[in-house]
């Protein structure tokens, strides 16, 4: 397999599993978006490892394989048949990604082994910065940059966007027991893990979800310090990536955080728009 095939192929994968994320980088040079694929498609390949079917033993022998694919892949001797380590071993050397927030992403996977509540929001951040938090570093690296603060904002908007993945997938994660709001917050709003199993949405829950909402803008706001830390085609991506997840947010609120009405999503005419304010933007902001 060449390498090219092996980055089609993970712009396939990207294409059919994240049309959010593969949307939001659709401006980026061709190298660089590639890149952006294969972390894309590595990153879904630890996904699936635990939220797969299978016993704990068979997802647990899932994730151990995933660190001797990234040991692999630093020390370039992934298998030439699959295509995923491929396009990855070629990131991994062409734009010099560090393997410390690599190894995280696999730790962050690892979390949902064994660990299905959080009980306050300092440990339910470590596994945000692990699964989240390590891909915007990882990325980062794909687009380039040179201001060593920009990685704390790269981190910063991993997590925000998280933090509407979990408000966005309650009912989903419940339905494999897992429950990714903060238990002593939950219980501050007087919110029962019986409340979320039965998709009862209180009063209480509409106040815990709004809380969860301007956490996500908080950590938003440290994200978009990152803008003009990057180029402009980097920009303009970044800068449509938050985008979509702020409107996704802004639909759940319209909702009033209503995560029974089913998952909000953007329409193509929406997201076409998104992307031209997004340049826009990107534009009106100086790079330092």
């Amino acid at each position: 397999m060449t390498v090219d095939e092996a980055y089609d192929r993970c712009t396939e994968i990207t294409r059919a599993e994240a049309r959010n994320f593969y949307f939001g980088f659709i401006l980026l040079p061709r190298e660089r978006r590639r890149g952006i694929h294969a972390l894309y498609a590595f990153s879904r390949l630890c996904d699936d490892s635990v939220d797969d079917a299978g016993d704990r033993a068979q997802k647990a022998a899932a994730v151990a394989a995933r660190r001797r694919d990234v040991e692999a892949a630093y020390a370039g001797t992934v298998p030439a048949d699959d295509p995923v380590l491929v396009a990855l071993a070629d990131a991994v050397r062409r734009f010099g990604i560090p393997r410390a927030p690599m190894d995280a992403l696999v730790d962050g996977v690892e979390m949902d082994l064994d660990t299905n509540r959080y009980p306050d929001w300092p440990a339910l951040k470590l596994y945000c910065d692990r699964v989240a938090g390590a891909v915007g570093v990882l990325s980062l690296h794909v687009f380039g940059f040179r201001d060593p603060a920009a990685v704390g904002h790269a981190e910063d908007l991993g997590v925000a966007m998280q933090v509407v993945n979990i408000m966005r997938d309650v009912q989903e994660d419940s339905l494999r027991d897992r429950i990714y709001l903060p238990a002593d917050e939950m219980a501050a709003h007087g919110v029962s893990e019986a409340d979320i199993m039965s998709d009862a949405m209180t009063s209480g829950m509409h106040d815990l979800m709004a809380a969860q909402a301007r956490r996500a803008r908080e950590y938003f706001a440290g994200g978009h310090l990152l803008l003009p830390m990057l180029d402009l085609r980097a920009r303009m991506c970044v800068q449509m990536l938050a985008s979509l997840y702020e409107d996704i947010l802004a639909g759940l609120a319209a909702r009033d955080f209503d995560y029974t009405q089913g998952r909000v999503s953007l329409s193509g005419r929406r997201k076409a728009s998104l992307m031209a304010r997004s340049v826009l933007r990107a534009l009106l902001t100086r790079r330092r």
